[in-house]
Formats: structure tokens, C-alpha cells, sequence
């Protein structure tokens, strides 16, 4: 599909939001719920020593499947089955966490192939009955971007994917029920799980029905039995009713972190309820409603970052293509039909902040060891010496319609530069030109962490920045925010 800016925001969230769960959860899995005094952190530990940041399981057998379509290839295909199926036997191999149920198709397909999984998972659900764990539903995001707008194909795919470790027909209808949740989700802006119900059975729909109205009236913590995937539904379903529902949120964005801790709080399988729930979450409120402290920190199998999740993402939405600029994946951008894109200026008020242009980043100073980029940059224009970087995605645009999460991206990312500040970086923060996202952020971040009025730091900040033109759109929205 041709999707317009905040679509594809949104359907980048569907990745990004999921393994920032997923690495959130993971140091709390196995333990009991959370009571509310305690804060949930992305500071790695648990069972298995996650690093911070560290995605487990949930992302990594995700990864294969969102690889295959940023390859372009058919998820209802065999042959891209079979490939599926042998990324994830050897994962398997060396991961320090796989389900109990994936591990035992896993190893007991021998060729690892997709008519292999099958007759394996088929055996496993007809000799125990037992094979309603949560282990495709977490994963299920990325199949919920093949077919966007194609109810019935992502219904199919839904089932075909999840019955390649988990036969049982509850996990094949919760993938389907959250895939058509997410879809409707990314191009539509709502949050919806019944949505799907006209695609599955018939004689289940009043059984989910009531299952998804048991979640809206009761807390997390309530569907304790979360490694079955019903109540890992439940439970995800439940976190993210809830975020909706708190008052006195800043923006509609910071409900997606809400949503993450809530799915965390509720104990036992917190890694994957809360995976589960960022995919939806990511769904509606975007890939810029995700921290961009926690962003910095994401990674995991097969040595990859949020950067890598984002980049298979876009090449998955345009059908396995770069677009004419060969982004993503092209080493540099060209810019050249921009002028000055060579700025290069410290901040009024904070000499470790370096405000310029893209093309600034070939002759940083040594001391800067940390880059936040505002718009987009190829794979080689960030030094590879630089310790710490982030892309943020902010259009330059005065159009409302163009940026889903506007007041947040100005204060989170103000606030990841005031934390790599902090830890003692030098940053750089950047656009194209430097004319209208970098002073933006750059007075966001005067008002918010250095104390100045939004007079005050405006004045400063274009002074500093005498070819600065801030958009209207932008200007607006900064004196709502500030003053």
C-alpha cells in the first residue's frame, strides 16, 4: 500500500513498540506481579542476565519473518516458509531462551522445513492436547504488515504461520484477531480487537467476544495463566484498555509507555505480554511514541538494533524495495539539492550541544561521541567511532497531518540529549539545514532541561542559528508547549 507519513510511523511501531516491550519485560519474566510503588526499567538482568535494552525470544523469532518480507517475498510461499523455519532452528541452537512448546517442534523436525514444522506441531497438539502457548502470538506483529489491507490474506497467513510451532486452534485465532487488531490499527487509527471476529470460526466468535469484554474489565495481573495464550491476549488486551484510559496524560503518545508498564506490572511472562502488547501499541501511537532513551538501548539476535528492526520495517512496507534515493540501506543520502547543510554551531547554553547540518557529520569535532539525527541518513554518515546515535522521525512539515506525535518528539528527544548529556556525551543534533527540527529541539531543550523561558531560549537558539527559519506548524506548537 501507498502509506502517507503517520501509516507508516505507525506500522514502523508495530516493531519498534513490540521489542521495546519485550526488552522492558525481560528482566521482570518468572517473578510475581508488580506493585505499583516499584518503577519498571529497561535495565537488563532476570533469569537469563539480559543486557539493558536486550530483546529475548519474542523479537528475535519475529526477526526471520520481518526479514523475509523486507526480501519481498510471499509469507504464504512454502519455499519462504521453509526459510522461516531454518532461521529459527538455528537460532535455536545458541538462544539462551526458547519456549518450551517452539523448542520441541524445534527440535524434533529434523530437516528444518515448513512441511517438517508442521507434521511435528500437528503430532505434538494430538499426543498432549497442549499446545496453546503464547509463543506465535508473539511474534505475530511482523505478519500483520505483509498483506496491510487485505483482511483475508493476513487472516490466512496468521494461521499458517502460528500452526508452524503451535497447532491448537486458540493460538491460530489470536493471531488473527491481533493481526487485523493492528492493521486496522496503522491505517486507521483505531483500536479495535474485535475487528477480526468475522474471521474466525464462527462457533468461537461468542466465546472471544467474551474472553476480549473479560479483559476490558479487569486488570493484567487477573489473567495470571499468561503463557497460555489466551490470557496472554487477555492480559495484553487489559494493559493496553487501561492506558487508554488514564487521565491527565501530556500526550496521547506517553499512553504507549503506560501500556508497556501495565503489561510488565501484571508478572509471570512479562517479556511477551509485553511484546504482545507493543505490537498494538506501536500500532496506534507510532514508532515516535517509543522513548528514544529506551531506543538507544534496543538490541538483540542477530546482532542488530532498533536501527536494523526499523530498516527491515520500511523495506517490508515497500515490498522489499529501497525508494529512488536507495533508503534505506544506501550508505549516504544525497542532499545536494539543499544549500547549507554545513552548519556547524555550539548551544548558546550548553557548549556539549552541537547544532548543524547533515554534511557537519564528516567533520565532527573528536569530543562529539554521540549524533541525534532528525532526519534521514545512510548506514555510513554517522562516524563509526561515535559511541551512541538515534534517528527520530520529524517531517518538516507546518501540515499537522504529516507528524503523528509532534509535542512528544520535541520533548523526547529533548530529553534523550539531556540523558546523554548527563552520561557525559557530547552530542550533536542535527537535520538537513539546520533551519526548523534542530533549533526546535534545540529551544525544547533550553525550556525543559536548562531552565530558560521560551522567550528566552528562542532568541538564544536563532541567534546561534542566524539562517534558522522554523516552519509555522512548528512555532505554534512550541509556544503551546513552552510558554
Amino acid at each position: 500500500m501507498n502509506l502517507n507519513s503517520i501509516q507508516r510511523d505507525r506500522a514502523v511501531g508495530v516493531i519498534l513498540a513490540s521489542a521495546a516491550g519485550d526488552a522492558l519485560g525481560a528482566p521482570y519474566e518468572f517473578k510475581p506481579p508488580l506493585a505499583a510503588k516499584f518503577e519498571v526499567e529497561m535495565n537488563g538482568g532476570g533469569s537469563f542476565s539480559w543486557e539493558p535494552g536486550e530483546w529475548t525470544d519474542d523479537t528475535a523469532m519475529g526477526i526471520p519473518i520481518l526479514q523475509a518480507l523486507a526480501a519481498g517475498k510471499d509469507l504464504a510461499d512454502e519455499t519462504t516458509q521453509d526459510e522461516i523455519m531454518s532461521a529459527w532452528w538455528l537460532w535455536s541452537k545458541t538462544a539462551s531462551d526458547v519456549g518450551i512448546q517452539t523448542r520441541a517442534v524445534l527440535g524434533a523436525m529434523g530437516n528444518p522445513t515448513a512441511e517438517n514444522a508442521l507434521r511435528v506441531s500437528k503430532a505434538l497438539h494430538e499426543r498432549t492436547g497442549r499446545t496453546a502457548g503464547n509463543g506465535s502470538l508473539m511474534r505475530t506483529g511482523a505478519v500483520a504488515l505483509a498483506t496491510l489491507g487485505d483482511a483475508r490474506t493476513t487472516a490466512a497467513n496468521a494461521t499458517a504461520i502460528s500452526k508452524l510451532t503451535h497447532w491448537d486452534d486458540d493460538t491460530a485465532n489470536a493471531c488473527v484477531l491481533w493481526c487485523l487488531a493492528i492493521q486496522e490499527a496503522v491505517l486507521n487509527g483505531r483500536l479495535d480487537v474485535r475487528i477480526g471476529l468475522d474471521h474466525i470460526g464462527a462457533e468461537q466468535r461468542l466465546r472471544w467476544l467474551a474472553l476480549i469484554e473479560e479483559a476490558e474489565i479487569k486488570e493484567p495481573e487477573n489473567f495470571e495463566n499468561n503463557g497460555w495464550v489466551v490470557h496472554a491476549f487477555q492480559a495484553a488486551w487489559s494493559a493496553i484498555t487501561r492506558a487508554t484510559h488514564v487521565e491527565g496524560v501530556a500526550t496521547e503518545a506517553e499512553r504507549l509507555k503506560l501500556g508497556l508498564e501495565f503489561a510488565v506490572r501484571a508478572g509471570n511472562d512479562t517479556d511477551t505480554v509485553a511484546a504482545i502488547a507493543g505490537s498494538l501499541l506501536g500500532a496506534m501511537y507510532g514508532s515516535s511514541a517509543v522513548p528514544a532513551t529506551w531506543r538507544l538501548k534496543l538490541h538483540g539476535w542477530p546482532e542488530a538494533t532498533e536501527k536494523d528492526l526499523a530498516k527491515w520495517t520500511h523495506l517490508a512496507l515497500n515490498g522489499g524495495k529501497a525508494d529512488p534515493q536507495g533508503w534505506p540501506g544506501v550508505a549516504r543520502i544525497d542532499y545536494n539539492k539543499f544549500s547549507d547543510r554545513f552548519e556547524l554551531v555550539q548551544h548558546p547554553s550548553d557548549s556539549g550541544l552541537w547544532l548543524g547540518g547533515v554534511e557537519s557529520l564528516s567533520s565532527l569535532p573528536d569530543s562529539v561521541t554521540a549524533v541525534v539525527s532528525l532526519c534521514r541518513v545512510g548506514e555510513s554518515e554517522v562516524p563509526s567511532r561515535i559511541e551512541d546515535s538515534v534517528e527520530i522521525l520529524l517531517i518538516d512539515s507546518s501540515d499537522e497531518s504529516k507528524n503523528l506525535n509532534l509535542d512528544f518528539v520535541f520533548t523526547d528527544t529533548a530529553a534523550v540529549i539531556a540523558e546523554l548529556r548527563a552520561a557525559g556525551h557530547e552530542v550533536f543534533l542535527h537535520c538537513v539545514q539546520s533551519q526548523s527540527r534542530t533549533p526546535s529541539v534545540a529551544i525544547t531543550y533550553s525550556v525543559k532541561h536548562l531552565g530558560q523561558t521560551f522567550a528566552e531560549a528562542k532568541a538564544k537558539v536563532l541567534a546561534a542559528l542566524p539562517k534558522a527559519a522554523i516552519n509555522d506548524g512548528f512555532e505554534q506548537h512550541l509556544e503551546n508547549l513552552l510558554s
